[in-house]
């Protein structure tokens, strides 16, 4: 009789999904914030023991850089369908805030912006993986402002940048989406009188 058994490939197979396991470390990260979540914590919520871990993310650090690429492909804003160059540059920046409220209230349970909460943790490599991504997309506002506005560029991304800071905020403090969105209206109409297309 032939021998039907099936070869066993070599080491220990994987026993979580790496994209699964940044999907959960994103939702603990985003409604505890980094410094509240301890690996023991990621372990547990993933079912693995530590070696697996170290394995897989390196360290903590390590895993929230995955956590923050993911997130700005799946979790952020979609700058690209707001910031359109065929439409006026302030109605497109309402419109950011407007989605910015929505975004950052949409659950209750990781409410505000995970990137904007990243900057202001206590860990130094963490919090400067996070403003790299908050940088990026200040510049990017930035460029967008200053293709027709060349002259308020700087101060009106700095407003709605602050705004957005504010925003993710009150988010995480209880704010209503309603609250937020009375927010951003107003910035909103200030950003109208600074740039009138």
């Amino acid at each position: 009789m032939e021998n039907t058994k099936i070869p066993r490939s070599r080491g220990r197979p994987r026993r979580f999904d790496l994209e699964d396991a940044v999907g959960v470390a994103a939702r603990l990260f985003h409604s505890r914030g980094y410094d509240a979540v301890s690996v023991a914590d990621v372990t547990q919520a993933l079912g693995i023991n530590p070696p697996s871990f170290y394995s897989a993310f390196g360290s903590k650090q390590g895993l929230y850089a995955r956590v923050l690429e993911r997130y700005a492909v799946v979790g952020a804003i979609p700058l690209s369908d707001i910031l359109r160059q065929d439409r006026p540059v302030a109605e497109s920046l309402a419109t950011l805030l407007e989605e910015a409220a929505r975004h950052y209230s949409a659950d209750a349970e990781a409410a505000g912006c995970l990137v904007v909460e990243g900057t202001r943790c206590s860990d130094a490599e963490a919090r400067q993986a996070a403003l790299a991504y908050n940088v990026a997309v200040e510049t990017r506002i930035r460029d967008y402002v200053a293709a027709r506005h060349p002259e308020n560029a700087a101060v009106v991304t700095d407003f709605v940048a602050t705004t957005m800071f504010g925003l993710s905020a009150k988010a995480r403090n209880g704010h209503s989406l309603d609250q937020l969105l009375a927010t951003s209206r107003l910035a909103a109409s200030a950003i109208g009188l600074a740039l009138p297309d």
